[in-house]
């Protein structure tokens, strides 16, 4: 297995580690309901240096990214980014991605899933008909998401970038905790405030990095959060997961992405989206609680009142903050109305749910 700088960390911090996306990770510290309250109220670190990054430069490294993404990059300017997708070429999806503007028009990077680095290498070098300059960082970069509603504060002790009024979307370069060439964007995948810190994947700074977050947050009650909570959070605000949620098989309308997917350019699939955006999808990603007493998981069966085969789960668990079993899935378009109720099949029990909408509440 692969290791992030903090690897050691985790361990003799008593983290319950676990292979994910090729990398020894920590799954859980001091319990997963533990962690995901601590980012819910006060703030938390997640080591999330098995993410990839790509750096594009030079004057074609715009058209690049607006063939193969399915969000408008050209609405970028330097220091802001924006969620998209990479769609293939069958109305699915090869990755969803961040996209950062680095200098307008000339230097931009792409943040990918750590299981998908490879592929998507691969997607984009084979697009790259016009010799963009592509720079496969990910190996070399190390990256701590620090979420929750302290999170900035903290942040803030450590650095003379402006933290505390970061705009949702937007990132700075700087000096943190002493390290230089730090970028520091308001992004993040938890719904609870925050920031996500990129710096180069080296012992030294790595370290000085960790330290300074955590003697700062001290007062604040901060925690290393482990992947456990990381997917609670996540769900609750019904954020896509790739590989459970979204996939080469899904399209963006389906999973309720129209929002990143711009018809106002050439890319990928587009004619395929299109079509789903003015005629509908055969399929729809919808937000579900159970009613019954039971856990949703990834690819139990969604049924109807009868017993018909509408759709699969695509995510599911104990909503921490909501006290309550709650689930994504895919089903028919005809069956997706909110208040409209769901079996799910649980082993050899059909477990009532009904559709609510997403964020859960």
């Amino acid at each position: 297995m692969k290791h992030t700088p903090f690897t050691d960390k985790h361990i003799s911090l008593g983290a319950k580690m676990a292979e994910f996306a090729g990398f020894n990770m920590p799954i859980s510290y001091s319990g997963i309901n533990d962690e995901h309250q601590t980012v819910r109220k006060n703030v938390g670190v997640f080591d999330v240096s098995h993410m990839g990054e790509f750096i594009l430069k030079g004057p074609q490294a715009l058209e690049l990214i607006q063939r193969i993404t399915s969000n408008d990059a050209a609405k970028l300017s330097k220091g802001k980014a924006q969620y998209s997708c990479l769609p293939n070429d069958n109305g699915g999806i090869v990755d969803d991605l961040l996209v950062y503007c680095v200098e307008e028009n000339e230097v931009y990077m792409l943040v990918v899933n750590a299981g998908n680095i490879d592929k998507d290498w691969n997607w984009i070098t084979m697009h790259n008909t016009n010799n963009v300059e592509m720079h496969n960082i990910s190996a070399k970069t190390a990256l701590l998401a620090v979420q929750g509603p302290s999170a900035t504060k903290v942040i803030q002790s450590l650095t003379d970038m402006d933290i505390l009024n970061l705009k949702y979307y937007t990132f700075v370069k700087g000096t943190f905790a002493g390290v230089k060439n730090v970028l520091i964007s308001a992004t993040g995948y938890t719904g609870a405030g925050g920031v996500e810190i990129y710096f180069e994947d080296n012992d030294k700074d790595a370290h000085i990095i960790w330290d300074a977050i955590f003697n700062a947050g001290a007062e604040y009650g901060i925690k290393p959060i482990g992947l456990g909570a990381r997917d609670t959070l996540r769900l609750e605000m019904g954020f896509c997961l790739y590989g459970n949620d979204i996939d080469d098989t899904t399209s963006p309308i389906e999973a309720g992405l129209g929002w990143i997917t711009k018809f106002t350019k050439a890319f990928t699939s587009r004619s395929i989206f299109e079509e789903q955006k003015n005629n509908g999808c055969s399929q729809k990603l919808v937000g579900f609680e159970m009613i019954d007493k039971g856990i949703a998981r990834h690819d139990y069966e969604i049924t109807d009142a009868t017993g018909n085969v509408i759709g699969k789960v695509t995510s599911g668990t104990q909503s921490p903050s909501l006290s309550k079993a709650i689930g994504m899935g895919y089903v028919a378009t005809n069956h997706s109305n909110l208040g409209n109720e769901i079996y799910i099949s649980v082993r050899s029990n059909k477990l009532k749910a009904k559709l609510v909408k997403i964020p859960f509440e």
